[in-house]
């Protein structure tokens, strides 16, 4: 069976269904008075399944599909949306964008992207894996993942759920340019949270595996034991006194700190200048070791695209190269009040790739010596202006270049730019986290405050 049978099969639309729509959304908004417009249409389903203690909690199913149109009239826009498809809704649906764009402000920045930045329209990324799953295969693998945790160590005492995610989708986007295109895609997940420990020296943690395609999950007896492992080491956490030491972002929480830098990197915080990297462009603001790719060829890539969310070809890029900033994250309208041009990123980075170092974790808490290993970040007190950071954390005490203890109730406070110059190693334990793929990360000093 090929994968256009099996979209076909799968989907409650055909894919020509949803290009018809579009071409339809784009030819009404003309003969209405719209000077250019832009449609996407989509379809999509998800099957997810939820055990506890070797029950089922939830069984969830969804089957969506819906439409959005944005016009322009001169530089006024206007958007809607709707979920029905029949013509006198496609119909509706662009009166009342046009009625909104009537009513709201000339914009000199607004408009379609010029029409020579716009990919073909033909490219298939390769990014649906269907996963024929049948709801009691979906119960019996998520209690083999939380069984495996229970099995791991004697002290899990309980369980919040095991999860096994299917979902698939697929989408057509046009603009009155001539730009048509889209493809199906699909992400599948295994998850597990537990709890080790009793009263008040309970501790919880998780693991998960997500991908594109399911035969690259991980197992879920694999899923459910290092659940286990991470949740039984956080067991007689202790406190600690305020110092300065180093600090290593493990993995699965280092891509945070990437994503602060896309935030402040990105075309809205840019010319609201709300951002600590104005005018940074072509400045060392990473450590020299430091190298950032925007990948959006990957294949497989939970965040792979062969063109953004306008329609305008993607291209590899090198976001940062020994440390300096050489470009942003920008779709056309940023661009335009930044007077720059598009990066092709409008909806977001691509597969934003951190270049690995040498070492794995253990080799790193090892180069780090004396200091504190973070696993977990708590709340979200970062300031995208000054770049002030501060936030709750739990981890691991580190002595003589070994693991001591596991802390908590902790708060790790520095500022991002000089976090970000005096990063010392990249770990190689690369983790996937949607866009993110980033190791561990090993910053020289920042302020731990405890007891």
């Amino acid at each position: 069976m090929n994968a256009m049978t099996l979209t076909e099969n799968r989907f409650s639309q055909h894919p020509d269904t949803l290009r018809q729509v579009a071409h339809d959304l784009v030819r009404l908004a003309r003969e209405k008075g719209a000077s250019a417009s832009s449609a996407e249409v989509s379809d999509g389903f998800g099957q997810g399944v939820t055990v506890r203690q070797g029950e089922v909690e939830t069984i969830e199913y969804n089957r969506d599909k819906g439409l959005a149109i944005t016009v322009y009239i001169g530089k006024q826009r206007g958007s809607a949306s709707t979920s029905d498809f029949s013509m006198k809704a496609l119909s509706d649906t662009v009166d009342a964008a046009l009625n909104i764009a009537r009513y709201t402000a000339s914009d000199d920045c607004a408009g379609l992207p010029d029409a020579d930045l716009l990919a073909s329209g033909h490219e298939n990324p390769g990014l649906y894996f269907p996963w024929q799953m049948e709801v009691e295969d979906a119960i019996a693998l998520a209690n083999e993942c939380e069984a495996a945790a229970f099995a791991a160590d004697k002290r899990i005492t309980n369980s919040e759920g095991a999860s096994v995610n299917v979902h698939e989708s697929q989408f057509v986007f046009a603009n009155s340019l001539g730009f048509i295109g889209g493809y199906p895609t699909s992400r599948h997940s295994i998850s597990c949270s537990v709890i080790a420990g009793r009263g008040e020296g309970m501790q919880r943690d998780y693991w998960y595996s997500e991908t594109r395609d399911p035969v690259e999950l991980l197992t879920a007896k694999e899923v459910g034991r290092i659940a286990a492992e991470r949740t039984v080491r956080r067991l007689k956490a202790r406190r600690m006194s305020t110092m300065q030491v180093p600090v290593l972002f493990e993995a699965p929480v280092s891509a945070s700190l990437l994503g602060h830098f896309v935030s402040a990197a990105s075309g809205g915080s840019l010319y609201r200048k709300s951002s600590f990297l104005l005018d940074q462009l072509g400045q060392q603001i990473f450590s020299s070791n430091i190298r950032i790719e925007d990948n959006p060829d990957l294949p497989k890539g939970l965040s792979t695209s062969p063109y953004d969310g306008e329609g305008v070809k993607t291209l590899r890029r090198t976001v940062v190269e020994n440390g300096v900033l050489n470009g942003y994250f920008l779709g056309s309208y940023s661009a335009r009040k930044l007077g720059m041009h598009t990066t092709g990123n409008a909806g977001g980075t691509h597969n934003l790739i951190l270049q690995p170092g040498a070492l794995d974790l253990y080799g790193m808490v090892k180069k780090m010596h004396r200091g504190l290993v973070v696993t977990e970040l708590l709340g979200s007190g970062v300031n995208g202006v000054t770049g002030d950071y501060s936030r709750g954390a739990a981890g691991f005490w580190v002595e003589h270049g070994e693991i001591q203890y596991p802390v908590e109730e902790i708060t790790i406070a520095g500022n991002l730019k000089d976090m970000y110059k005096n990063i010392i190693e990249v770990g190689r334990d690369v983790m996937v986290q949607g866009s993110r793929h980033c190791g561990s990360i090993l910053i020289n000093n920042m302020t731990v405050a405890g007891e």
